[in-house]
């Protein structure tokens, strides 16, 4: 895997600078912008590393508030697409396919490989399902749905559990991605056993300090407000 040519530290500080300015797109900050070459950027190769693992979420800001991805951001996403390419196998393959489908409407055609079915909690039991819809994350946003989202759709007691027991458990990085996917099925109309507004604070005052985390958790508030 092309990933493994980096070094470990330098990947996960270019993924966080990723998710950061993503975050400041989201939020409105003062000459924010899209993950995109600036100063005290990663290295190119580490940015496309980043941009490659944030995957969807790079849209995130256009999707969920309607201003346009820049396309100088929208080339660099194809670009790590073309040099990081997929593993053709494993969850992320569902990753890859939103990306590739987010980069087709924006006039980047890419392929991806055809996904593994999709998370079972009757195969895995919902405690192992839902550490797996939490790595699916990234999904969980306006427009997109497929086989992974009718699953959170059949199953929104299994994901509220998840969430609670990764609540419990101190599980900060975990229980912002289910709780993102909780906002989703509150977003498309599906009741959720645990009630948003306060569990969002929670997180919020409790957060790992991440800006990944920091970054489901926005979209997450963006989904519960819509």
């Amino acid at each position: 895997m092309p990933f493994a040519e980096s070094p470990q530290r330098e990947f996960a500080a270019a993924t966080e600078w990723a998710a950061g300015r993503t975050l400041d797109a989201l939020t409105g900050a003062e000459g924010a912008a899209p993950p995109t070459p600036a100063p005290a950027a990663p290295e190119p190769q580490a940015l496309l590393a980043g941009v490659r693992v944030l995957g969807p979420d790079v849209f995130a800001p256009a999707l969920l508030t309607g201003a346009p991805t820049p396309p100088e951001t929208t080339e660099i996403v194809a670009e790590a697409f073309r040099v990081f390419p997929s593993d053709e196998s494993g969850i992320h393959t569902w990753r890859d396919r939103a990306t590739a489908e987010l980069l087709t409407r924006a006039g980047y055609p890419v392929s991806a490989p055809t996904p593994p079915p999709p998370p079972d909690p009757g195969e895995d039991g919902w405690q192992h399902w839902s550490v797996r819809m939490a790595q699916l994350s990234c999904l969980a946003l306006p427009t997109l749905d497929g086989p992974v989202h009718q699953r959170a759709r059949e199953h929104p007691l299994a994901l509220a559990r998840g969430a609670a027991r990764a609540v419990l458990r101190r599980d900060h990085r975990t229980s912002a991605r289910l709780v993102r996917w909780l906002a989703w099925l509150h977003r498309t109309g599906t009741p959720s056993a645990l009630e948003l507004p306060p569990l969002l604070r929670q997180l919020a005052l409790t957060g790992d300090g991440t800006a990944r985390s920091a970054l489901d958790l926005t979209v997450a508030a963006h989904l519960a407000a819509g």
